[in-house]
């Protein structure tokens, strides 16, 4: 990733869009530290969309009995 200095960014913006749509996103540093980053919209929408945990849980295509019950059972009482 092309790390661009926030001046740099200013001056260049059209350049640096066109390097994000091609699939070349570039960092942006203010005072040295890392700020922000110019990427695509298509890969913002693909960062953006990831499905939850739940949804993914949901998305499951075993059936009920696929996994196991889970054990209740105090850690004490368990015998090694």
């Amino acid at each position: 990733m092309k790390e661009v200095q926030l001046r740099e960014a200013k001056a260049s913006l059209s350049a640096l869009v066109d390097r994000a749509v091609a699939g070349e996103p570039a960092l942006i540093t203010r005072h040295g530290r890392k700020e922000a980053v110019v990427l695509s919209f298509a890969e913002y929408q693909r960062l953006a969309n990831v499905p939850s945990f739940e949804e993914l849980l949901a998305a499951f295509p075993g059936e009920p009995g696929d996994i196991p019950d889970r054990d209740r059972s105090s850690p004490r009482e368990l015998e090694f």
